[in-house]
């Protein structure tokens, strides 16, 4: 934790700098697009600090208040900065519409391409750097505002091309097509991180995990577990909640079941590389699972394994056994 702690710091005192090297380029300027990357800057700003909070306050341990932990506030941390990307761009769009109608001079446009390029690289490199980091030490706010740097880093390069293509040519109105179209690519970015937070806060289940504990089991399946379905997958910040039906033989007494349980607990803490913690509920097996168990010699089948079925993220999300 104090890894992501000390990688927000930098990115926070990183985008100041940066945001200051911005606004010069502007005033150097005049740059309607150039004031655009700015204004993005100051929510690079905003969010890494935020973020540094949220990272704070995500490493505390559960209480009897937060029995799953603080780690949803990272999803308000990615909440935060999505809508301050999202208000940049509509203020960047409305400053581009009202330069429609009145221009303004620009000034040293060669010397403001230099100051923007330098931005331009920094932001890529950190950013990639903090997505990078983020899979390694799984924190979704480092995830967010990596991304959010890549973004800023490619809205800069589409901005170095127009910007080039008006020193060479004098087009005044390449500025505000550029301001626009930065606008709106901005409000999309900001539109992702609102639904991946928003998704996050209502408990929507993490479909790409499903399928990443799907591909564990089927690879490490025993053959005494018969069925898994209704698994879901929360993310409570760096720490995952898993919680799923598991079918096993009828017949295997209390301590059986709990060894058999426990041993799914092992495997998925094992090889999903994420602090995990798994509700297990065990259902017995039923005469209509024979034709696809698994288990060689049961004492009980009442007919031969006729079909194999294959674990899938879309199979064992189905709050049902899979008797077809």
């Amino acid at each position: 934790m104090n890894k992501q702690k000390n990688i927000i710091l930098f990115a926070l005192a990183a985008g100041v700098v940066l945001m200051l090297v911005k606004f010069a380029a502007y005033l150097l300027t005049n740059s309607n697009a150039i004031l655009t990357d700015a204004m993005e800057s100051i929510v690079n700003v905003v969010a890494s600090g935020f973020a540094f909070y949220s990272i704070h306050l995500s490493a505390r341990p559960k209480d009897q208040n937060h029995p799953y932990g603080h780690g949803k506030v990272e999803f308000f941390s990615v909440f935060l900065e999505g809508g301050l990307i999202f208000i940049a761009g509509v203020l960047i769009l409305g400053k581009a519409i009202y330069n429609i109608f009145l221009p303004e001079p620009l000034g040293n446009l060669l010397g403001g391409i230099g100051l923007i390029a330098l931005t331009g690289i920094v932001n890529f490199v950190l950013g990639t750097y903090m997505v990078n980091q983020s899979k390694r030490l799984n924190s979704l706010t480092l995830q967010a505002d990596g991304k959010h740097l890549q973004t800023d880093a490619y809205s800069t390069a589409g901005l170095l091309v127009g910007l080039s293509l008006l020193y060479f040519t004098g087009l005044a109105w390449i500025d505000v097509v550029l301001s626009i179209g930065l606008g709106l690519y901005i409000l999309f970015s900001g539109y992702k991180l609102l639904r991946k937070s928003i998704a996050g806060l209502m408990d929507e289940s993490d479909m790409q995990l499903v399928g990443e504990v799907a591909a564990i089991l089927q690879q490490y399946r025993k053959d005494d577990w018969i069925d898994v379905h209704n698994l879901r997958v929360q993310r409570y910040g760096h720490e995952l909640h898993i919680d799923g039906h598991v079918t096993l033989p009828y017949y295997y007494d209390l301590n059986k079941v709990h060894d058999e349980v426990s041993a799914i607990d092992a495997l998925i803490n094992s090889r999903l590389h994420a602090n995990t913690e798994l509700f297990i509920h065990a259902d017995p097996c039923m005469p209509a699972c024979c034709h696809y168990c698994r288990i060689k010699d049961c004492p009980v089948r009442n007919e031969s394994r006729s079909v194999d079925i294959i674990w899938d993220k879309q199979l064992i999300s189905k709050n049902e056994k899979h008797f077809h």
